[in-house]
């Protein structure tokens, strides 16, 4: 029942962890496929070299969600062997998420990946604050084309691009696709900020991070639900999920899989059962045999 396929990636369970959750180091990855009722796995975002990312403090908790301003923290492509192994030894699909400057960035941590047994990659084109990465790239649409095609006409596995809520969504998901994606992750974390009333600065060492959680929640299932409208494209729902709820929303607005991030930090690997057993729950509650049956199906 809860089997799906999302961008001719095949998966016995619609969910999995976002990118930069427990994703850095195969000792952690192997804590999610022991503990976790997932469908697959996803590395932090891996670019050519390590990357220490910035200083703390790195994440800082809110009312309604985490913002948090990592650096793109990683152990660099010559980890990913390691963190592939981990999907094989627990029989889970990986999808390796990778980061870079430029499409020559991209392409060499993606052939590695292909190389070690990637099942899948996602290009980080969305992180809201690695400066001369993600976002930056993210915006600007010929970019956003050139750097999937690099990837997607070299390799033979599924990629998937991962945008974030910007200007001219649906046109920069367009163009992704027409490069060759074989599906989206949607959506990143927006750009935030929290201060320090009583020293009265930015409380992050970065000044600026990205809020996950509850309160992008609804951004997501917008965006989910307009670039589907537009596009039918496979997609990845990703943004605020905490109950399953939150999941069958982001399956209705066009989402074949979810991940899950902050939740994963606030509830632990359990949260993954739960919302699991409540989409099984609602598919048979409302006749279903399956999730692809409700992709989709709340978009006019």
């Amino acid at each position: 029942m809860l089997e799906t396929e999302v961008g001719g990636l095949r998966l016995d369970n619609p969910l999995m962890p976002a990118s930069g959750i427990l994703g850095g180091k195969e000792n952690a990855m192997e804590y999610l496929a022991k503990r976790a009722k997932i469908g697959a796995l996803v590395t932090k975002s891996i670019t050519p070299e390590p990357r220490k990312g910035y200083d703390p403090p790195i994440v800082v908790s809110t009312p309604c969600g985490l913002v948090n301003a990592v650096g793109l923290s990683n152990p660099g492509k010559k980890a990913l062997r390691r963190l592939v192994e981990v999907g094989k030894k627990f029989n889970l699909p990986v999808i390796v998420s990778i980061a870079g400057k430029d499409e020559n960035e991209f392409q060499e941590v993606a052939w590695e990946a292909v190389d070690v047994g990637a099942s899948a990659l996602e290009l980080n084109l969305s992180c809201p604050h690695a400066k001369g990465m993600g976002l930056e790239i993210g915006m600007d649409i010929k970019m956003v084309k050139r750097i999937t095609e690099a990837v997607a006409t070299t390799v033979d596995v599924p990629v998937f691009v991962k945008l974030g809520y910007v200007d001219r969504l649906v046109e920069t998901a367009s163009k992704a696709l027409e490069a060759g994606a074989s599906g989206l992750t949607l959506i990143n974390t927006l750009r935030a900020m929290v201060i320090d009333v009583d020293v009265m600065k930015p409380v992050l060492s970065n000044k600026v991070g990205g809020l996950s959680g509850r309160a992008i929640h609804p951004i997501a299932v917008r965006a989910i639900y307009d670039v589907y409208k537009e596009t039918k494209a496979p997609i990845i729902g990703v943004g605020g999920v905490y109950e399953w709820r939150d999941a069958v929303e982001l399956i209705l607005a066009g989402a074949s899989a979810v991940q899950i991030g902050t939740a994963l930090v606030d509830k632990g690997p359990r949260v993954f059962s739960e919302v699991s057993a409540g989409i099984a729950w609602w598919l048979k509650e409302k006749g279903f045999k399956n999730i692809k049956e409700t992709v989709g199906i709340a978009v006019e």
